[in-house]
């Protein structure tokens, strides 16, 4: 057979391409080097946008306004220290910008306690920042947190050492003098979720007095002062999420069972039930208008937002909650009555926000007409009102965290795919949405070398349907090493393509590079991951730690793949994966050759001392029989059969997991002699906030599990 120069040519151009694209090798510190952005909001009219983005270490807030929203860098830091920039949110008149700067607000203690992970002489204090939206010189208003402007756009209020502070944001107009903040009022207890009433100067927030909270509210008068809180129908329970009703004449809120009375069984799962208070503020008067059935899954959702209550406008609340086995949107009269269905189906709803008229609802979730669409993000939008769902994106990749823009039909939203890590997109009407951040991708960032994770499920050891994603670069070759990937958490869903939270864009880019390197990785969304429903996410026999069962299930269906080595399979996961990790070296080293455990609980006992070993009165009734299930659902009982190597990573200013932990787990098995290998990041977080501390971690992770499964 005869071929043609033209076609023998293109041929030739053909595998030219695909041997570049196949032997393009890229580092952890390349798949590391996207742009990642966060905490976007806009403006009360929609006509501004201002979010956060981080840049290889460096965050920065970033603006754009109407009608292209181009953004433009407002703030100018260049080092990776690892200060995170939160609560960002612009002034109602758009000349403003206010933003905390500093702490660990993915911590579970400490939040607002300064984070030093590049160990300076002088550390940073966590600070409230403001800048005029069209650009100037920072101003730090106080140490602080959480900061809240009002609806008219004169004065911020935030929380410094437990206690709500405030101060005008522009004394006197057109200088550059900063008021002195003041103390607004001093309360027992701990204040937090200030929220400012749409037409005059109120201010209501929770105060958290341990084992029960408060809604309380205060007027300013005009030289920023308080008299008295006024206590929004205090009783003995956790009352917290204050929301005015848009004419400012009612509040609504959370309440939930204070903590105290008899100890109860530790064994049994009991559901954390709640309701939705309205308080006439005029009359005083305060009525339950929708409280969850009493059932496990009327327990207040542990997802994004929580209840995420929001009163758009005065005759109606919309809400969410998990009572119909899937966290859902409904709507409620604020008359009372049935509570309305906004979005049925087996999906769940996440990162709500109301359009610019308060007339619908922007969320995203699991769903859309593809199946695999139940692994990714897709947003949707409903009306306050009445079940009229529609999507607003689709596709092979992730969407999340859209806000309304002004004009008909206009979105601003942060998307992914398996290959292009997260960006800004801008949306009118159908048209596909348009990144506005293409420009802050480094060109060394390897999109065109990234494989597409592939979706697959498995039966548990008890039977339960699990579902995973593979990560393999498709060479072809057998006899390949594989590694399970354990996320944390653990109330999280990996998703097929780059993820919506940089913890997890870390881990997506490590598989990535892992693919690479010639592993096959399974990352495997155990149960007690979200997205799969309130049975999944909620097993009546957690204390037996079930989820393990889904990692060996995970191991054991690699092993049976006709292209991986079953004698070379590994594990490595962080923070609730780090303890997963651990358990399966601990049961079952022959299944898995190796691990990483990063940051991993370790020692479950210790968190229920009072209930197992307290005195009589606080002691559970099923106090032995819990503590033995505890004690086999620890990493810490076997030690005696744990045989494979691991490396431990943990940062010392964890504030999600005990270093101690670490340490404690070390001892243990050095006593028993297995190899170990360990990292420690000093004065880092449990989230890496330094960019080069991540990279430092990954590139450990990789090294380790190359050289104990490859070798």
């Amino acid at each position: 057979m005869r071929y043609s120069s033209k076609l023998f040519l293109s041929l030739i151009i053909l595998i030219s391409t695909f041997s570049k694209i196949y032997s393009q090798k890229f580092t952890i510190a390349d798949v590391k080097s996207y742009a990642f952005p966060n905490e976007m909001v806009t403006s009360l009219q929609g006509d501004k946008i201002a979010l956060a983005i981080n840049e290889e270490g460096s965050r920065n807030v970033y603006v754009g306004e109407a009608p292209s929203f181009k953004l433009r860098k407002l703030t100018n830091f260049d080092a990776d220290n690892g200060q995170e920039i939160t609560s960002i949110s612009i002034s109602s008149d758009g000349k403003w910008v206010v933003f905390t700067l500093g702490g660990e607000h993915g911590g579970n203690w400490d939040v607002s306690k300064a984070s030093n992970p590049s160990s300076s002489q002088i550390p940073s204090k966590v600070r409230v920042c403001q800048m005029l939206f069209a650009g100037g010189p920072l101003r730090v208003i106080s140490e602080g947190d959480f900061p809240k402007i009002s609806s008219d756009g004169e004065v911020i209020a935030f929380i410094k050492d437990d206690q709500p502070w405030v101060c005008h944001l522009d004394t006197v107009k057109g200088d550059d003098f900063l008021e002195i903040p003041r103390q607004l009022v001093s309360t027992r207890g701990k204040v937090s979720d200030l929220q400012w009433s749409p037409v005059k100067n109120q201010l209501a927030f929770t105060v958290n007095r341990g084992t029960y909270s408060f809604v309380g509210h205060t007027n300013l008068g005009k030289e920023l002062d308080s008299e008295i809180i006024n206590w929004v129908a205090p009783g003995f329970y956790k009352d917290s999420s204050p929301r005015w009703s848009p004419d400012g004449s009612q509040i609504a809120f959370i309440r939930t069972a204070a903590s105290g009375g008899a100890v109860d069984s530790l064994s049994q799962r009991k559901p954390n039930l709640w309701s939705i208070q309205i308080s006439n503020l005029k009359d005083k008067l305060s009525t339950t208008l929708w409280s969850s059935p009493n059932t496990q899954a009327g327990t207040l959702p542990p997802t994004d937002g929580h209840a995420n209550l929001m009163f758009p406008n005065k005759q109606l609340l919309t809400f969410t909650s998990y009572h119909d086995g899937w966290p859902h949107i409904y709507s409620i009269s604020t008359k009372g009555g049935q509570a309305t269905l906004l979005t049925p189906g087996n999906f769940m709803v996440e990162h709500l926000s109301l359009s610019a008229d308060a007339k619908s609802i922007l969320f995203d979730g699991n769903f859309g007409n593809d199946p695999l669409d139940y692994h990714r993000r897709h947003i949707g939008k409903v009306s306050v009102d009445k079940a009229n769902m529609s999507f607003v994106t689709s596709g092979a990749g992730n969407e999340w965290s859209a806000k309304s823009l002004a004009g008909s039909d206009t979105y601003a939203y942060l998307g992914s795919t398996a290959q292009k890590g997260p960006q800004v997109y801008l949306k009118n009407g159908n048209q596909a949405g348009s990144s506005l951040t293409a420009n802050l991708y480094p060109t060394k960032f390897p999109e065109k070398a990234l494989v597409t994770p592939t979706s697959v499920e498995f039966k548990s050891l008890d039977g339960l349907t699990i579902y995973g994603q593979v990560f393999d670069n498709g060479d072809g070759k057998t006899n390949k090493p594989a590694v399970v990937f354990v996320h944390g958490g653990p109330s999280r869903q990996m998703l097929l393509g780059w993820h919506y939270s940089d913890y997890y864009s870390n881990a997506y880019a490590l598989n990535q590079y892992l693919a690479q390197e010639g592993f096959v990785v399974l990352s495997v969304n155990y149960r007690l991951g979200i997205g799969y429903g309130f049975s999944f996410q909620h097993p009546a026999n957690f204390l037996v730690a079930p989820e393990y069962w889904d990692v060996k299930a995970a191991g054991e269906w690699l092993a049976k793949q006709p292209n991986v080595n079953p004698k070379k399979i590994g594990l490595w996961g962080g923070s609730y994966g780090g303890y997963l990790t651990a358990m399966g070296l601990g049961k079952d080293s022959k299944l898995f050759a190796a691990g990483v455990d990063i940051h991993g609980v370790h020692d479950w006992l210790g968190y229920s001392q009072m209930q197992l070993f307290g005195d009589e009165n606080k002691k559970a009734p099923d106090a032995e029989w819990a503590a033995n299930l505890i004690s086999k659902a620890s990493p810490i009982s076997y030690t005696s059969s744990w045989t494979s190597p691991v490396l431990f990573i943990h940062g010392d200013d964890d504030r999600n997991v005990n270093f101690q932990q670490t340490i404690d787990l070390m001892k243990r098995l050095e006593k028993k002699k297995v190899k170990m290998e360990s990292m420690v990041i000093v004065d880092d977080n449990h989230h890496w906030a330094k960019h080069q501390n991540s990279i430092t971690v990954l590139e450990a992770t990789a090294e380790f599990l190359k050289n104990q499964l490859m070798k």
